[in-house]
This record gives structure tokens, sequence and C-alpha cells, in this order.
């Protein structure tokens, strides 16, 4: 049975979600600002925000991506976006990976037609949304127009690029993703066979 809601965000904390806490000097976790962003935003389409978790994704277990991999199983909703860290972004993709979308392939499984029917995408921000100058409004609202525009499967969308789940990493020196194969992995490309977004043939 599909959902009520037409997207689902998922909260899993990283640096998006800190906060400045007065007492300690450091940034921390309190409760998922998602909700409020998405107010501030005056979302119209029908959605629901769940916090899965609050952690720094350098403190991300095997066992916290098996909790997201079910969370998005379990979604009625075939657009999802997961707010997650971006050190270890890369690495829960490519768990997600095989398990959604028709590029779901690498692995050795069946992929049920829900499953193939969702577009599930990662997104997060180098700077707090609380603080001054954050990328995080933007990468969160490209990630949601994303996840309801871009075929099934799973996808990074960070700073203004989408990325295929298998063929990304985080440049921890330049602060950016960036593809490890720009043919098959960045899908900012205006080039036709990288197109997401392809129009139809012409008459």
């Amino acid at each position: 049975m599909d959902s009520p809601h037409r997207l689902r965000v998922l909260a899993c904390g990283g640096t998006f979600d800190k906060r400045y806490d007065p007492i300690s000097g450091e940034l921390a976790f309190t409760q998922s600002q998602l909700p409020d962003i998405m107010a501030r935003a005056r979302v119209t389409l029908p959605h629901v925000v769940e916090t899965l978790m609050l952690i720094d994704s350098l403190d991300m277990q095997a066992a916290d991506r098996e909790r997201i991999l079910a969370a998005c199983r379990a979604a009625r909703e075939r657009s999802l976006v997961i707010v997650h860290g971006t050190d270890t972004m890369p690495d829960t993709a490519r768990v997600l990976g095989p398990h959604f979308g028709p590029r779901g392939t690498s692995a050795p499984m069946t992929i049920d037609a829900d499953a193939a029917s969702k577009t599930i995408v990662l997104t997060g921000a180098m700077v707090p949304y609380a603080i001054s100058h954050s990328d995080a409004l933007f990468n969160f609202g490209f990630a949601c127009a994303s996840a309801q525009t871009l075929a099934p499967g799973v996808w990074i969308a960070m700073n203004g690029r989408v990325f295929a789940w298998d063929a990304v990493r985080k440049n921890r020196e330049g602060g950016v993703f960036e593809a490890t194969n720009t043919a098959a992995g960045d899908r900012s490309s205006t080039s036709a066979a990288n197109d997401p977004f392809p129009l139809p043939p012409s008459p």
C-alpha cells in the first residue's frame, strides 16, 4: 500500500544536525532540526521526518547502517532523503546501493518491485545548519528535489552535484565530493549518456 506521504526524511545526525553548546563550547546533538527546516522552507509536499539516530558518521557502526537499510526497506514512500554525516556517507551508500533500483545489481540478490521503485538520496553538510553560512539548507532542498526526480536507486547529492552510490568518494583535503569514475558516477555531467533527467526522443 502506498504511503499518504510523498517523501520520507531519515535523520541520522552528522555535522548537518549539530548545534553549538555554549556550556561545553563544542558542537553536539540535541534533537533533529529537520522538522524546523521543513517548516521554514514551507514545504507543501506531504512528508514525514523520522529520526533514526543522531551520531557523528565516524562513530557509525555496521549495525547502524543495517538500521538505515531496514528503515529504507520498511518505508512506504518511494522518495527518501537520508541526512547523514559526510565522512562516511559513501560507505552507507554502498551498503544501501545493491538493494534498491535497477543499479542494485552488484550483489547476488533478488530485488523486489517495491525496492526497485525507490529513489534514495543521501545528503549532509560541511557546516552545521545552525551556524551562519551553512550549506545545509541548500543541500537538503537539493536532495529533496533529487529524490523526486532521479531514477530509482541510491544517490548522493551534495553542493549541486549528484553521484551514483558506487562511484563517489569524499575528498577530505578539498572538502568536496567527487566521482571515482566520471563516466559512470558524476550525474552532474551535461552529456546525454550521464543525464539522469533525459528528455524524451524527438518525434
